[in-house]
């Protein structure tokens, strides 16, 4: 059965905006309404074809009655904050992820109209160690890889999801758990980090890192919210960059020090809007790769950008320039050196 009116939570973001200006667009929604605390910005209020935009906050609960009154059908939440553009307030963050959720969710529990729920989720939810497997499929353990960072807000939401599908069995659920999702317009911690002229990394590893371009998670949300694929479902490019690889890639110049100095680094970085928190540590350290089978096979999707491209489309479109100074280069070391010591 076909989508007639959709919600699509977190417009005020890059991907949850593009998402709605692409509906927005499609004549065969009835009706698209785009909500969150702030409207997205011009170029997509600029481009919203027959899309409309509503203020409201999915963590109070007249979010019910947005939902009802508009007679929607099918809600895309893209409001989960997993990869921030840089250090923020964790517990406005964690309300939206979690509370905002829990309140989303009541709400279509409640309503008889909805009959599809979308969500956007990370793969993340794995976690990264030292144990982890070589490659994380759908049905692998959910172990965050710390006990109060954005993952953790992530298997929260999963589990409110589970819960929700066990009492409304006639919804159709489609979760999506990307990998890092980086291209020209993604503002994140680690595009922030791979354009720092000197990249600090921990000494002694070298991640496998997957990522995803922006344009791929798009078309993913995009086919969940127009058909029926419900299932959970691993979204990553083909292929792996290592950490040391990305590095060179985009003409930086890479700076191991002992993982003891990497808070100081961090702290030093605040100004750069680089975050090292431990979420984002471990993924440095250990990496993550996740099998996209199910992707492919069911959903029915395989990404046009390999992880190794995506990343090139980031690097040209950022417009990163190699760094050649060596004087300059020779100064911003000193400086990090010296006060890591």
């Amino acid at each position: 059965m076909a989508s007639n009116v959709v919600l699509v939570t977190g417009v005020g973001g890059e991907l949850g905006g593009r998402l709605l200006v692409r509906l927005g667009n499609n004549p065969d929604l009835e009706r698209v309404i785009g909500v969150d605390t702030a409207p997205p910005p011009r170029t997509v209020l600029r481009r919203l074809g027959h899309a409309e935009f509503v203020r409201a906050d999915i963590r109070n609960p007249l979010i019910a009655k947005v939902i009802d009154s508009a007679g929607v059908d099918t809600v895309v939440h893209c409001s989960t904050t997993v990869h921030p553009a840089g250090p923020a307030r964790r517990t406005a963050i964690k309300e939206v992820n979690v509370i905002g959720t829990m309140r989303l969710l009541a709400a279509c529990q409640r309503s008889p109209r909805v009959r599809k729920l979308v969500v956007k989720s990370t793969a993340a939810v794995y976690g990264a160690g030292a144990r982890s497997p070589a490659v994380f499929t759908e049905d692998s353990e959910l172990i965050p890889a710390s006990s109060s960072g954005y993952a953790k807000d992530a298997v929260e939401m999963e589990g409110y999801v589970r819960g929700l599908a066990r009492r409304r069995p006639d919804l159709t659920i489609t979760t999506t758990r990307f990998t890092n999702v980086i291209g020209p317009d993604v503002d994140t911690v680690l595009a922030r980090y791979f354009a720092l002229p000197v990249v600090p990394t921990v000494l002694g590893f070298d991640a496998r890192l997957q990522l995803l371009h922006s344009s791929d998670a798009l078309a993913i949300l995009e086919k969940a919210t127009l058909e029926d694929k419900p299932g959970v479902f691993n979204a990553g490019g083909d292929g792996v960059l290592t950490l040391s690889q990305a590095i060179r890639r985009a003409g930086r110049v890479e700076l191991p020090v002992p993982r003891t100095m990497i808070g100081t680094v961090g702290s030093m970085l605040r100004g750069a809007r680089v975050d090292f928190s431990p979420d984002q540590v471990r993924l440095l350290n250990y990496g993550r790769v996740v099998d996209t089978t199910r992707l492919v096979a069911v959903f029915g999707y395989r990404p046009r950008w390999s992880s190794e491209a995506a990343f090139d489309d980031y690097v040209t479109g950022r417009g990163l320039r190699p760094v050649l100074d060596g004087e300059q280069l020779a100064g911003a070391v000193g400086k990090v050196l010296a006060a890591v010591r």
